[in-house]
């Protein structure tokens, strides 16, 4: 552990234990920053691997926050690291799967880690991603020790998750929605059996969101709670800091000072997260749908990401041929990795079709960008539900029941236009500026967000 001050010292100690893949390992990361503000000392740990991952990828936190965490490697056997496949009818990252597999070989080397803490400590309080559930279990055997689960997606997302559902169902959309048909492959389902009692052992649960936006799926989740060991649920998000830190290197600063040439509201940023990999066919779809529609883009056309991201070489996707010459007036192609929530706040930025993964929507709501869904696993349909129906901040780019089909260039262009360029998109984007001066206010001083992590910092240093 690095050196504490005298009055750190003996008092409490935070462990953040992240599950392997970008968009967990990404909120944790936000949090420890969080956290850590409030002088409690915070390790972040994880494989070297997939510590290295979290902070090359560091998102728009000051690097002075980041040098206050402390990063402890623990070992993780050897895994495989397949490509993705783009041609999989499922687009689930299958591709990660022995990498979480192996990360359950962590439990002894983090349960050692952990006794080493609670000499050091009056209390250790362990935050984990609840699929790594498995891994902190032998926090109960240690008597100054507690931990919290830390849930990635949102609340309204999780109440699918649990049992049959706590939503009524009788509209046919919660019914079609009810089925995770699709979202998840059977072996990953397993995976999370493995977490399900350990899941059990948390004393309470923490979301990246916000009780002015989530208030009856919060509610919800709290009474299920109080049905069983009655544990308390914080509401602490958005956990992205208000004010970005600019990104550092050159080729990052490349599209903001492209975007900084643009018309204000005038982009739609196009980015499908690490864990989605388009088909050559699809790719093509979307590019000759960006430019019909005639509209100002921003593309980040990346693969997904693999066990290991720095292994072996990456598929570098087929734009038609000529596609980047002839739109170089409109758009930009990016092939690395981007400096979303900057490129989200920018002014340019008009609109954002995402996958809806919840650190993509959580940042899009703060940043006030309406949002173009279309999700492709996990909780992301659910996510675009949230965003389009409930929020209505959003349009749907393909409905979840055709997810099988290519969606064509001019449902794509049709699609873009509507969100960019019609009456409709301009209340949908009034509607989602008035959501981010909500959110922003929430997590001031006195906001519902911060009196709620005041109020986890207090429990947990009581």
């Amino acid at each position: 552990m690095g050196r504490l001050s005298n009055e750190e010292c003996g008092e409490v100690g935070v462990i953040m234990v992240p599950f392997a893949a970008q968009g967990h390992l990404n909120q944790l990361m936000q949090l420890s920053c969080l956290i850590s503000s409030y002088g409690l000392p915070v390790s972040y740990i994880s494989s070297a691997t997939h510590i290295r991952q979290a902070r090359v990828r560091v998102n728009a936190l000051n690097p002075l926050d980041v040098a206050k965490i402390h990063f402890h490697d623990i070992p993780m056997p050897p895994f495989a690291s397949p490509p993705p496949d783009p041609n999989s009818s499922s687009k689930f990252p299958e591709q990660l799967q022995p990498a979480w597999d192996a990360s359950l070989a962590q439990r002894q080397p983090f349960a050692a880690y952990l006794r080493e803490m609670s000499h050091k400590f009056r209390r250790v309080v362990v935050v984990h991603d609840p699929m790594m559930s498995a891994v902190v279990q032998d926090v109960t055997s240690i008597h100054n020790a507690e931990s919290y689960a830390f849930n990635c997606i949102p609340a309204f997302a999780q109440t699918f998750f649990i049992g049959e559902g706590l939503l009524d169902s009788s509209a046919e959309r919660l019914k079609e929605l009810q089925s995770l048909e699709g979202c998840i492959p059977e072996k990953v389902f397993e995976f999370v059996a493995v977490h399900a009692e350990p899941l059990g052992y948390r004393a309470g649960d923490l979301y990246n969101t916000c009780r002015l936006i989530e208030a009856p799926y919060l509610d919800l989740l709290e009474k299920e709670e109080t049905g069983g060991k009655n544990r308390k649920i914080w509401a602490i998000g958005p956990i992205l800091p208000t004010k970005l830190s600019s990104p550092a290197t050159a080729s990052q600063n490349k599209f903001l000072e492209w975007l900084d040439q643009q018309d204000p509201k005038s982009v739609i940023y196009v980015s499908f997260g690490t864990t989605v990999s388009l088909s050559d066919e699809q790719i093509k779809e979307l590019a000759l749908g960006l430019e019909q529609s005639k509209v100002k883009f921003l593309w980040v056309l990346r693969d997904a990401d693999k066990g290991d991201i720095f292994e072996g070489d990456v598929r570098r996707a087929e734009l038609p041929e000529g596609f980047e010459e002839r739109v170089k007036e409109v758009g930009m192609v990016v092939r690395d990795w981007a400096p979303q929530p900057e490129i989200l706040a920018h002014e340019s930025t008009g609109g954002f079709m995402s996958h809806c993964g919840w650190n993509s929507c959580i940042e899009s709501i703060s940043m006030g960008v309406p949002i173009a869904a279309w999700p492709m696993h996990s909780d992301q349909p659910r996510n675009t539900m949230f965003v389009t129906q409930v929020l209505k901040m959003g349009i749907v780019v393909r409905e979840w029941d055709q997810r099988t089909e290519i969606v064509r260039a001019s449902a794509i262009e049709k699609v873009v236009r509507r969100l960019m360029t019609s009456e409709e998109g301009e209340e949908i984007r009034k509607r989602a500026e008035e959501l981010a001066a909500t959110l922003r206010q929430a997590t001031e001083p006195g906001g519902a967000s911060r009196l709620e992590l005041d109020s986890f910092v207090a429990h947990i240093t009581r």
